[in-house]
């Protein structure tokens, strides 16, 4: 494969976006370990902003903890979703699922007297106890510190105000910015910022901060373009978990069961949002191309180049044959909720951490990303590349054109 190389920017600054997506987040492994092996052998973190949300928030914190050797952060990382198990994200044992079901059923039978409403489906404690054994946060100041990183950027969302806040640590002239609905806000990252974003609203209970709860990222923010681009990148590499060009398999009507719009709000979650900034980016590069550069409040806006990685394959139909790897106990919940049903492969996608389907999905991840190893290598080294890698996003914007072209005529 030969690349259609652009001109060089040696002046840029490369941001890696990692958006959510609970287990599908096992791609962006397989993304990073093939982006890896590209590069020199002790190469440090070639992306000196980083951000993430949910799932993708604790791939971008494995990869500043540990930027002086990205292969090794890479190892490190890869060697934990290899070796997943349900178990080590949230208690899906017999009698830990026994009790919160009667938990929500004694809560909802006597209205709240005689239990409090659960704070949420699952206890997540195992993930905070894995990810605190994994990172040590004060390892992402000394790689800023020793300039093996300029920022990195965890995104969470906060129930009471309503709002987006990405959470940052980074050097200093760095500032805050107030936008709406979207904060940045400096700080000294924690566990509480990772569990924080990883919270996915009524699956895992929400984390305080100061005087707010705060949950998954991704409610407000699912694909972290704005800090990015705010802490001063005017290139993304952004990995993704879903390809909208792969189009549903046609099925007889049929009422919906709660799996299956659980998962279809799960998608919608962490998923949506990335196409339409994709798409929101574009035409913004579309504007400034042709010299209308200014936005509101008399803000420049400027050019950013993007290249995308997304799956070559459906991820929901993957998972449909790794069902069988879940604890017993969760395939009851699951077949209760109607998720083991035909169209239910959404929302088991998001909470199959086990080992047979992450290997997969490291393993499609890395083969997507050999096959575009030249533009990985070119875009890496500072240089634009002919094609982005949404492809359906410019499909959308290129048929709206004709369709208003075709109205004017």
């Amino acid at each position: 494969m030969t690349t259609d190389r652009g001109p060089a920017f040696p002046e840029s600054r490369l941001g890696l976006v990692l958006p959510g997506g609970g287990a599908r987040a096992a791609y962006q492994v397989g993304v990073l370990r093939a982006i890896s092996d590209l590069l020199p052998a002790r190469a440090s973190n070639p992306f000196p902003i980083i951000t993430g949300t949910s799932a993708g928030a604790v791939n971008a914190t494995a990869l500043a903890v540990h930027a002086e050797r990205f292969r090794v952060a890479v190892g490190n990382l890869e060697r934990v979703w290899r070796n997943f198990h349900v178990q080590h994200v949230f208690r899906a044992d017999t009698i830990s699922m026994m009790r919160s079901g009667l938990h929500w059923l004694l809560s909802m039978m006597s209205g709240g007297w005689l239990l409090p409403p659960p704070k949420s489906l699952f206890d997540n404690s195992p993930l905070r106890e894995l990810l605190k054994q994994q990172f040590d946060f004060a390892a992402v100041r000394r790689s800023i510190d020793a300039g093996q990183l300029d920022a990195l950027a965890i995104a969470a969302a906060g129930y009471v105000s309503a709002r987006s806040v990405a959470f940052y640590e980074s050097k200093q002239g760095d500032s805050p910015w107030n936008r709406l609905r979207r904060v940045g806000e400096p700080t000294q990252l924690s566990l509480d910022h990772l569990m924080a974003s990883v919270a996915v609203p009524f699956v895992f209970p929400p984390v305080l901060m100061g005087d707010e709860y705060y949950g998954d990222g991704a409610m407000r923010q699912s694909s972290p373009f704005s800090p990015a681009i705010h802490l001063g990148a005017d290139r993304l590499l952004v990995i993704g978990t879903r390809n909208d060009a792969h189009g549903n398999a046609s099925q007889p009507p049929s009422c919906p069961t709660f799996g299956q719009i659980f998962g279809y709000m799960l998608d919608a979650l962490f998923t949506d949002g990335l196409s339409s900034d994709m798409e929101r980016l574009i035409q913004i590069n579309h504007l400034v191309e042709q010299g209308l550069s200014v936005g509101p409040g008399e803000t420049r806006m400027r050019k950013i180049e993007l290249l995308v990685i997304l799956p070559s394959r459906d991820i929901s139909e993957i998972a449909r044959h790794h069902v069988g790897s879940l604890p017993r106990s969760l395939r009851v919940l699951l077949r209760t909720m109607g998720a083991l049903n035909t169209g239910g492969g959404q929302l088991m996608s998001y909470l199959l951490f086990q080992d047979t389907f992450t290997r997969e999905l490291i393993a499609l991840g890395y083969q997507d990303a050999m096959k575009r190893s030249e533009d990985l290598l070119a875009f890496i080294g500072g240089h634009s590349v002919a094609s982005t890698g949404a492809t359906g996003v410019l499909q959308r914007l290129s048929s709206r054109q004709e369709q208003r072209a075709e109205t004017q005529q």
